[in-house]
């Protein structure tokens, strides 16, 4: 009974040694390269490289995993890469292939009027870009007429009837969540999405790491200032102002440039919803006032927004805009590139509150209003 007893225990401790050797493999075989964003992951597994979207809309329930290979399968989410020929949804998108060199893989867009990049515009003009209509309303016959390898857009919920058409056609449909990072850096990560696509993911990696340090040079920078100028931001809609929430990307920029973000302190990482009221009462006396929504001039504010001339920082002419600046189709391009270069917005809002710490940096995104 005692030698049984003894084989038993032996056993066991063989099968748990080897149970736990098999777990360490996988995870020395398991590797990711995604450090910020939230929102997607890139994995290899041994040698299969998987493309993984945690979170395609708002309250997604599940996620979908994507295996890269040499042809697609959507019934097993197979993906063949790398892609030459996409249709793409956002603005967002444009400047991330641009860097990967894959905008000339681009066949359809909806909206393009709202495209301001002159590299890509140069393609619509040449006609190698098809008008796909609203990004509500995909005109559907004349995507399937381009037959895209992909179509990558992004929805506010998983219902959207287009996108449905577009996969029982046997096109695959990837949700693109960048809007959804909470973070800068998280935001301009997703150009690895677009390199693992296209089998341009070292020139992701090196582009996104060079965006990355800089990024973290001038935070470092901005905390050689003692000086913290208090700051409001957001305008009226319709009565309600919309500020950016204390967990928000904009939020996290005004801290990393070491300003005293008037609002940095509450919940939710989208936009809180206040009257006119609270913003005066709280934000009167403010420093700075960092995008003022699509206002251009101080007299149009004069005109529209009368309130707004009570504010010290319209006073002191410290009111900064991203309205200004626009492709040649009107398209703006802080919506546009900014994502992108999250170091280039930090830059502005330290030169803009602690300008003597880039003497020589000219704004890249915002505009005095004047």
């Amino acid at each position: 009974m005692k030698k049984n007893l003894i084989l038993l225990a032996t056993v066991i401790l063989f099968i748990s040694c080897k149970e736990k050797s098999a777990t360490k493999v996988i995870e020395k075989t398991t590797k990711s390269t995604i450090k910020y964003a939230t929102g997607f992951d890139i994995i290899t597994e041994g040698n299969v490289k998987k493309l993984i979207i945690k979170k395609p809309y708002k309250k997604a329930k599940k996620h979908f995993t994507y295996t890269l290979s040499d042809k697609t399968d959507l019934k097993n989410l197979q993906l063949k890469v790398p892609i030459t020929n996409v249709v793409v949804t956002s603005t967002t998108h444009i400047p991330m292939l641009e860097l990967i060199g894959a905008e000339k893989y681009i066949s359809g867009f909806p909206q393009t009027k709202f495209i301001s990049s002159e590299k890509t515009r140069e393609l619509i003009d040449k006609g190698n870009i098809v008008e796909l209509g609203t990004e509500q309303q995909i005109n559907t016959e004349k995507l399937l007429e381009l037959a895209p390898e992909l179509v990558v857009g992004f929805a506010l919920n998983g219902n959207n009837k287009t996108y449905k058409t577009i996969a029982k056609n046997q096109i695959p449909v990837l949700y693109n969540g960048d809007w959804l990072e909470e973070t800068p850096l998280g935001r301009a990560e997703w150009i690895k999405f677009f390199g693992v696509l296209f089998n341009k993911e070292k020139q992701a990696d090196s582009i996104f790491n060079v965006i990355e340090k800089n990024y973290n040079a001038v935070k470092k920078l901005a905390l050689q200032t003692n000086k913290k100028p208090t700051i409001i931001s957001g305008s009226l809609f319709k009565d309600v102002w919309y500020m950016p929430a204390g967990g928000s990307f904009i939020a996290t920029y005004f801290k990393d440039a070491n300003t005293n973000y008037l609002w940095q302190d509450s919940k939710g990482s989208g936009s809180l919803s206040l009257s006119i009221e609270s913003v005066i009462d709280k934000g009167l006396e403010a420093d700075y006032w960092i995008g003022c929504g699509l206002l251009e001039t101080k007299k149009e504010v004069q005109e529209k927004f009368p309130n707004y001339v009570a504010f010290n920082a319209f006073k002191k002419d410290n009111v900064f805009t991203y309205a200004i600046q626009k492709g040649k189709t009107g398209g703006l391009i802080y919506f546009e590139k900014s994502p992108t270069r999250p170091d280039l917005v930090l830059k502005d809002i330290i030169k803009i509150t602690h300008p003597e710490l880039l003497p020589n940096y000219k704004l890249t995104f915002f505009d005095n209003l004047q």
